[in-house]
């Protein structure tokens, strides 16, 4: 990719599309009794997923752009922790029958801010209201500096399958300015830990294009990282949104590297992670050949939802929790993001929807087109039309028109209305999703660069 051509799409800010049509245009048209009416429609034995978000966490990470807060007492954790059981009954009650859960994830914030106990009860509430596959997949998000033992042994017994660190760097003048000081010794102790308990599967999550960070000090992260084997690494682009996530202006703006720079730091530890034995998935996810995801993305079975790629071919996504989001059979639902309206509304029995969107035909032609380009970097826009009873030449002239320029630039291929970004270009996939995005509004710091 040239110099010239970072600097002109490098910067764009673009939707990692982990939804479509996004969240910013989520409203408050959806609300609890809508999402009611969506639920009810889920049948005996449907195959769903379930998404647990817990927003606490013992310190606030400069560089973070999730929904938590610092929890000094446990008090308002365990208002919380009754809160979500009440949502799970709730939710369970609504449904036509007992669906099965084939994907559970816990995310945050920090999941183990729980004490064990309170995990184990959410976990036995769960299976009291759903039927868990044989061959669920539990996944759970990990800050390696608070982990304990018991935390471990929880986690086994709920039956966690897979386990993400959050990592970002270990070089400390990086870690310094974040507000994120975490040694190699705790990282590699925690996977020990994971492993003696028999949670094998073990994801690294990585960042580029922090503050102080180069291509020397993130090859000498990841290099930490490989030592430990991990089934995947992610290396996500750092998203600079102060006017969303005010903690980020503490950040050394200074700093932080430019899209050239950011480009060479991803581009460099993707090369670093091939030479190794991982594939790359997807725009920022890298995995052993023998891992669920490469074999998805092999055989095309490859998914994106809000947690990332996924192998979850799950219709159904249920959030629990303050701000989590759904997506059901009728559109998408996410809760409220204060955790007091979110502990008040189910106090009062009620669910805890704040907003949310329901798809047009449209939408969910475009939502079907930007997956398989975010997935598999290519898509056969005709295919895609007949599965939906329209024609490509008719609902994407002007995208079509659109992607002449981009073909002039190189960043996508075209043979007829087959679409394929290259792979020097990967790094490039949302801004050549973007031109689907009939939704997509120019204005000013709601997604992250492009690159």
């Amino acid at each position: 990719m040239s110099p010239d051509l970072i600097d002109r799409l490098g910067g764009e800010r673009v939707p990692r599309y982990t939804s479509y049509p996004t969240a910013p245009h989520f409203t408050a048209e959806v609300g609890p009794q809508e999402v009611a009416g969506w639920l009810s429609g889920i049948g005996e034995g449907e195959a769903v997923s379930a998404y647990l978000h817990v927003p606490f966490c013992a310190e606030l990470c400069l560089y973070c752009g999730c929904h938590t807060k610092v929890a000094r007492r446990y008090a308002p954790i365990e208002s919380y922790v009754a809160a979500l059981e009440r949502e799970i009954d709730l939710v369970a009650g609504r449904v036509a029958g007992r669906p099965t859960l084939r994907h559970l994830h816990w995310g945050g914030g920090t999941p183990t801010s729980l004490r064990g106990s309170d995990m184990r009860r959410i976990g036995a509430r769960l299976r009291e209201g759903f039927r868990f596959a044989r061959d669920i997949e539990i996944a759970v998000e990990i800050d390696p500096r608070t982990l304990t033992p018991a935390d471990v042994e929880t986690l086994a017994a709920i039956g966690v399958t897979r386990a993400s660190l959050g990592v970002q760097s270990l070089d400390p003048q990086v870690q310094r300015a974040i507000r994120r000081v975490q040694s190699v010794e705790e990282t590699a102790r925690a996977v020990a830990w994971l492993r003696h308990v028999g949670i094998e599967a073990v994801n690294i999550d990585l960042m580029v294009g922090l503050p102080h960070q180069s291509v020397d000090n993130v090859i000498a992260t990841l290099d930490h990282a490989l030592d430990l084997a991990p089934d995947r690494v992610a290396v996500f682009g750092y998203g600079h949104v102060p006017w969303m996530k005010p903690h980020q202006r503490a950040l050394p703006e200074a700093a932080l590297p430019g899209p050239r720079e950011r480009h060479a730091q991803f581009e460099a530890a993707a090369a670093r992670l091939v030479r190794a034995g991982y594939l790359r998935v997807g725009l920022d996810h890298f995995a052993q050949p023998d891992d669920p995801l490469a074999r998805a993305m092999a055989e095309g079975r490859l998914f994106r939802n809000f947690q990332g790629y996924t192998t979850d071919a799950a219709e159904t996504l249920i959030g629990f929790g303050a701000s989590a989001i759904s997506s059901l059979p009728g559109g998408y639902a996410q809760n409220t993001l204060d955790i007091a309206a979110y502990g008040d509304a189910l106090r009062r029995g009620r669910l805890a929807t704040a907003r949310g969107l329901v798809p047009t035909p449209e939408d969910r032609l475009r939502r079907e087109v930007i997956e398989r380009l975010m997935c598999d970097l290519a898509v056969d826009l005709d295919a895609v039309c007949a599965r939906h009873g329209v024609a490509a030449s008719s609902v994407f002239a002007s995208e079509l028109a659109a992607l002449a320029e981009m073909e002039r630039l190189g960043v996508v291929r075209r043979a007829g209305h087959r679409i394929t970004v290259p792979e020097d270009m990967r790094g490039l996939v949302r801004s050549a999703s973007a031109v689907f995005d009939a939704r997509l509004s120019g204005g000013p710091g709601r997604h992250s660069p492009s690159l």
